[in-house]
């Protein structure tokens, strides 16, 4: 029973309406166009007969004059070729006048087309003699029968001539009755064409305005609950087509709603007040990740460090010891105040050249450190700690068993809105499946963790991701073992830094 509800009729769907409107405009048009069609075929065809014939005594005209200008040639110069083409064109001109009438007709163009081929069959007799006599070299006979000839050649020119205007005038009343025939069609077409818009139209408009009806009154109604009000009466169906399935399920939908508004409110609130709590727990997430990722400082990185100081003081070099001292205060200092901050740029900067100068007295100077950085961009405000973890990764895993030869450069430079940074080595390189690893974090530490803080280089990579919000900030290159790893960090900077 509820199916049958919610499904139209058949004789009752707009479609079947429709449908029906569409195919009765259909039959109409095509048998009308079929009509037209036969005739404008009709028309082409009597249209083509009446240019034909022209072209037909055209054709002949010029035949004859070939075998004419043929004979002239043959008699002056008496060449095999020209011979062959006087019997080429004698025998053209004969399948062309065996298209000619030769009965006795009440027409004057039919009894002009018989005394062209009875001349056209004399003329030719003619020529044949006269072209035997040149042959036999009788020079009084032939020169007899070419007067002859030329003469009926200019009767039947004359003819021709008669024929082809007396068919023009034909043809050209012919021609105006088609032109008139057309006409006439195509007022007919445009007749059909007015009659079919309109009964399509009038029908069309009927068809739609019983439709319009209740969809007007749908949306009326519709238009109210969007502004609010839900207090309107139910839709009265007044066809079981289409548009009374839309207003029996409005009417069933519009009761769902005023049932559930209560409901949905208190959902909604309940949605928005877990939303923010969940907001609040992955506020305090990130941070808790940044100040992990901040806080890894290996302790045997200090151990070391601080026995290479020992060692120094021992040396008896008090000066070299206060400034290492220094440079290791510093460089402890800004790892612990950053734990919670960004930095600016020069801070960066300076933490890497502390750390390279640690090495350096552990190594008694044996690392090679280059900086190529460009002027007026130390201000810019990075996250703290994302350059020493790079330079460490180079000394440790680059150069690190090749000190004497071993070289890092570090080079920072603007790219119009963007900060490049670059650490590279020519060390010991790496092959793709090692990039994989180090940036997916599963790359293996040094056992021995002779110079390491203990901050990774993937460390770096989460870092930049959760101050920024953007993925593939940091690459890695390197053309395998041997010829030197590159890491490639883009920066986007702010824009009061631009300005």
């Amino acid at each position: 029973m509820t199916e049958k509800k919610d499904t139209p009729s058949v004789n009752n769907s707009i479609q079947t309406r429709l449908s029906g409107v569409m195919l009765m405009v259909l039959v109409f048009a095509l048998g009308i166009n079929f009509f037209i069609f036969s005739q404008i075929q009709n028309a082409v065809t009597r249209i083509d007969a009446v240019f034909s014939s022209n072209v037909d005594v055209n054709e002949l005209s010029e035949a004859l004059e070939l075998v004419e200008n043929t004979v002239y040639e043959y008699l002056n110069t008496k060449s095999t070729e020209t011979l062959e083409n006087y019997y080429r064109y004698d025998q053209n001109y004969k399948n062309l006048i065996e298209d000619l009438n030769d009965k006795n007709m009440d027409s004057e163009v039919k009894m002009l087309e018989k005394n062209i081929r009875r001349m056209s069959e004399s003329y030719l007799d003619q020529t044949n003699e006269t072209v035997q006599a040149k042959r036999g070299r009788n020079v009084e006979k032939y020169k007899t029968s070419y007067e002859t000839e030329n003469q009926l050649y200019e009767y039947i020119n004359t003819y021709i001539y008669k024929l082809n205007n007396l068919r023009f005038k034909t043809n050209s009343a012919n021609y105006q009755l088609l032109l008139s025939s057309m006409n006439v069609l195509y007022r007919l077409c445009l007749i059909v064409l007015i009659v079919v818009y309109v009964v399509g139209l009038a029908v069309t408009v009927l068809l739609v305005r019983n439709m319009i009806r209740p969809l007007t009154a749908l949306s009326n109604t519709a238009h109210e609950v969007a502004k609010g009000n839900l207090d309107v009466p139910q839709l009265p169906i007044v066809m079981d087509d289409e548009v009374g399935v839309v207003t029996r399920s409005f009417n069933q939908m519009l009761e769902s709603i005023r049932e559930n508004i209560d409901q949905l409110k208190e959902s909604m609130e309940r949605q928005a007040q877990m939303k923010e709590r969940e907001l609040m727990m992955e506020a305090h997430l990130k941070e808790a990740q940044l100040k992990f990722l901040q806080a890894q400082i290996n302790p045997h990185f200090l151990f070391n460090s601080l026995n290479a100081g020992a060692q120094l003081a021992m040396m008896g070099d008090a000066d070299k010891t206060g400034i290492f001292l220094e440079k290791m205060a510093d460089f402890f200092r800004y790892n612990v105040r950053k734990m919670e901050e960004d930095a600016m740029l020069w801070e960066e900067i300076e933490a890497v050249d502390n750390y390279i100068y640690i090495l350096n007295v552990r190594f008694a100077g044996d690392i090679v450190y280059i900086r190529e950085i460009d002027e007026d961009i130390e201000n810019i405000r990075i996250p703290s700690m994302i350059l020493q973890p790079l330079v460490e990764n180079a000394v440790q895993h680059g150069i690190h068993d090749c000190m004497e030869t071993g070289r890092i450069v570090m080079s920072i430079h603007r790219n119009q809105d963007m900060i490049d940074i670059t650490v590279s080595d020519n060390g010991a390189g790496m092959t793709e499946e090692m990039i994989a690893k180090v940036m997916e974090g599963r790359a293996v530490q040094d056992e021995e963790n002779r110079y390491s803080t203990g901050i990774a280089v993937h460390n770096v990579i989460e870092r930049l991701k959760l101050y920024y919000k953007q993925e593939g900030l940091m690459t890695i290159e390197s053309d395998g073992p041997g010829t030197g790893t590159k890491v490639h960090i883009v920066i986007p900077m702010e824009k009061e830094e631009l300005e």
